[in-house]
């Protein structure tokens, strides 16, 4: 309790007085959003002094490349309304440099937003078992992000970095780099509740909750300025259209994989880590029944159909969004925020959802 209480009140001492003193850290205590493609092409902001976003390019989810169309005009139109522009790579690489050079050689060069903008790795799922090559992965990463001319960015959760990185050994390298998540509830809340602020060094974002408005929507404060990164507290201009993306092909990787089921998993989530559906992990491991599988189980996949693009789905009697989302390869935060559900509980049979 005494760590969260100190680390809580430097952050509101910097927010007043770096933001008071220093007008080359301008946008201390300035809030913005992050996006990824169930944000729609547009991307949506949460309240109109939000003055920055974070948009995911694409990423490897279990060794394929899965491209984020909705980047390109995520990013134009964050820029047309004067607001400052960055880019984050979902990067699901565990320990592997192989697979981290792969997403890099394949990202950067296509990276919309203005140099010295922030590029942040988003490391949260399928980190390996040693800490030493997770770590080293991610330093790599934001290696070459450097090298590229951008601001590197580690994203994760507390629990989860403490588990599975060394981040002191990212922090001595990348001062100021860490962009963590903690969250109070799911309760809609626009501005940050330091009663949780994760006390850790070095954070230079902080996201306070994922219920930034009514729906879902990720919410962030900036707490030390790296967010004018890149623009130089001058407001930014659109940014010409990039060359098109090219299709999506599959990184570096076994030809077939193989996950032994840990207590908790289900299909949905087996799936949604290797980028596919859990109909296509049922065809290939021939499960009868796709909601029987046991710790210790062996499920296999060696490519193949991607993750269901959408569709519609008829709520029955007895549903609820959390059954609904691992039967459709989904997550109830998607399902929330795709068809404007203010009570993720009241739903009704009969009621159709959009996934």
């Amino acid at each position: 309790m005494k760590k969260i209480i100190k680390a809580t009140t430097i952050a509101i001492l910097a927010l007043t007085s770096f933001g008071a003193t220093s007008q080359a850290f301008a946008a201390v205590g300035d809030q913005g959003v992050d996006w990824s493609k169930y944000n729609g092409y547009q991307g949506n902001f949460g309240y109109a002094n939000d003055k920055f976003s974070i948009a995911q390019i694409g990423g490897t989810y279990g060794g394929y490349y899965v491209d984020q169309l909705t980047y390109n005009s995520q990013v134009q139109n964050t820029l047309a309304q004067g607001k400052r522009a960055h880019t984050y790579i979902w990067y699901q690489v565990g320990g592997s440099i192989e697979l981290s050079k792969g997403v890099l050689d394949r990202y950067l060069p296509q990276i919309a937003t203005p140099k010295g903008s922030i590029v942040a790795l988003d490391y949260e799922s399928g980190a390996s078992g040693s800490k030493q090559a997770n770590t080293d992965a991610i330093l790599y990463g934001m290696r070459r992000v450097k090298e590229a001319g951008y601001t590197p960015m580690y994203y994760s959760y507390k629990p989860y970095t403490i588990a599975n990185v060394d981040y002191k050994r990212i922090i001595k390298e990348f001062p100021g780099s860490l962009w963590i998540a903690e969250y109070p509830n799911y309760e809609v809340t626009p501005t940050p509740n330091w009663n949780y602020f994760p006390s850790m060094d070095d954070i230079g974002i902080f996201q306070f909750t994922s219920t930034y408005v009514a729906g879902g929507l990720d919410g962030n404060i900036d707490l030390t300025g790296i967010t004018d990164n890149g623009y130089d507290g001058k407001v930014p201009d659109p940014a010409p259209t990039p060359n098109p993306t090219p299709e999506p092909t599959p990184a570096p990787s076994p030809s077939k994989k193989t996950h032994i089921v840990q207590y908790g998993d289900t299909l949905s989530s087996i799936a949604y880590n290797w980028g596919t559906s859990w109909q296509e992990l049922a065809r290939q491991n021939a499960l009868s029944n796709p909601n029987l599988i046991y710790a210790g189980q062996a499920i296999s996949y060696s490519g193949g159909s991607n993750a269901a693009t959408g569709g519609t789905y008829t709520v029955q009697y007895g549903d609820n969004l959390s059954v609904i989302a691992q039967r459709l390869g989904t997550t109830v935060q998607h399902l929330v925020s795709s068809n404007g559900i203010q009570n993720p509980n009241l739903i009704y049979a009969g009621q159709t959802l959009n996934y």
